[in-house]
């Protein structure tokens, strides 16, 4: 199957992260695991015509803790109203802090039941404060 087949996309942005200025917070997430899980997910969703990539980008986030790394994962899935969401937005919080975990939960949850993701504004929102409009 080419890519010009596959009618969805989704796309997985990292933001850089850098520590935060005083702060001695330590990344527990197991960034290979995420990525081996981003592979595998990405074969799974092409049986469904969907295309998944992902991108490092520029832009810095100052991480206190893992809130702020779900800040700094923004999945944008356009044609589904997602132009760029934080992850913490598309989950809400982490009952376990598994980054494999969260980042496959939060991309199946926007392409599969994007209904169940709140809406801007909701007062039921987590804010993670990371400029994203929640």
């Amino acid at each position: 199957m080419t890519c010009a087949a596959l009618v969805k996309s989704i796309q997985v942005a990292f933001y850089r992260r850098v520590p935060a200025v005083g702060c001695n917070w330590r990344d527990p997430c197991d960034w290979a695991a995420a990525e081996e899980m981003l592979v595998a997910l990405a074969v799974e969703l092409r049986s469904f015509q969907i295309e998944l990539t992902v991108v490092s980008e520029q832009t810095e986030i100052a991480v206190r803790g893992y809130g702020d790394i779900l800040n700094a994962i923004r999945l944008r899935y356009p044609t589904g109203g997602f132009a760029n969401t934080c992850l913490g937005h598309v989950i809400g919080s982490s009952p376990n802090r598994d980054l494999a975990t969260d980042l496959k939960r939060g991309i199946n949850r926007l392409l599969f039941a994007p209904e169940t993701v709140e809406p801007q504004g909701s007062d039921k929102v987590i804010c993670h404060n990371c400029g994203c409009g929640c």
